[in-house]
């Protein structure tokens, strides 16, 4: 049974309603960097000043654009970050193998190479998985960890090959799938059918948003070690050692991690809180912008 909806403290639009949203209006260029951690060049988005910093950690398949409706919100009062995973995005395949132990260690050398100190470290998906593996390493380099729709939970009692197979299907079909998604975006009902699985209501939300994540996200490298990666990986027990102050957020519809992941992380993080959005997929911070920027924005505010 999925869990309650929690009720909305403020407003709580479908996307974003701006007529021209500030990620539209940015001059990207002018902050991306790429920086070597870990003995691989990152491709990230640097922008802001003040603290906490915020590192903001995608999915699979996805990108530092995953986060466009969130970086200049937060970009605004204080520094913050947005990567590109080795393999994914513009970051190149890295030299070592993929494992999350390794993309755990990449993140904490990034903020060491960037001079990030104590931050708050946000992971969607994969990422989210990625920014527990970092906390449970090393809690003290963390002032607090948000868990967007994370893997990890359901993840750790996959079985390996079935799995890995899905992965290479899904992988070998990527190329074909960015094409169709092209199309898709160019028509009302191929747009919803390519994107229902990722978000609630694809037609509600901008096609230069989704055209955004696919093109940046999709056929890429990382995509199979990265899958093959997270699937069997166990930090259930580490998660209970976990002080860090954490705010657990999951869209109710996500179809991709189930909703119910959402207590498994609850009953495992001693000092978290959730907050479940009704009518929201697997993507709550492109999907809810509004709500999903103040209730992140109330968390760091909270001692």
């Amino acid at each position: 049974m999925r869990p309650a909806a929690t009720p909305a403290e403020g407003p709580d639009p479908y996307g974003n309603p701006e007529a021209e949203p500030e990620w539209m209006r940015a001059r990207w260029g002018r902050h991306l960097r790429s920086t070597e951690a870990l003995g691989t060049p990152v491709n990230h988005v640097d922008i802001g000043s003040g603290e906490p910093a915020l590192v903001f950690v995608h999915g699979l398949s996805g990108s530092w654009q995953n986060w466009l409706e969130n970086v200049p919100h937060f970009a605004s009062s204080r520094r913050v970050v947005a990567l590109d995973l080795p393999g994914f995005g513009d970051s190149p395949m890295p030299p070592w193998e993929i494992t999350m132990e390794a993309y755990g260690r990449l993140l904490a050398a990034l903020c060491d190479a960037l001079g990030v100190g104590e931050c708050v470290v946000v992971g969607n998906s994969l990422g989210g998985f990625v920014a527990a593996e970092a906390v449970t390493r090393d809690q003290r380099r963390f002032e607090k960890l948000v868990l967007v729709s994370a893997a990890g939970i359901s993840h750790a009692t996959m079985r390996r090959r079935p799995a890995e197979a899905l992965g290479r299907v899904a992988a070998a079909t990527a190329p074909i799938g960015l094409t169709w998604q092209e199309r898709a975006l160019r028509r009302s009902r191929l747009r919803y059918l390519g994107f229902r699985q990722l978000v609630h209501r694809p037609l509600a939300l901008r096609r230069e948003l989704l055209w955004e994540q696919f093109h940046h996200g999709a056929a890429k490298p990382g995509f199979l070690p990265a899958f093959s990666a997270l699937v069997g990986y166990d930090i259930l027990d580490q998660l209970s050692e976990v002080e860090v102050q954490t705010l657990i957020v999951w869209g109710r519809n996500d179809r991709i991690v189930p909703v119910g992941d959402a207590a498994g992380y609850a009953r495992r993080l001693r000092n978290s809180r959730t907050v479940i959005f009704a009518d929201t997929g697997h993507m709550p911070q492109l999907e809810r912008p509004v709500r999903f920027n103040r209730v992140l924005e109330g968390f760091i505010a909270e001692p």
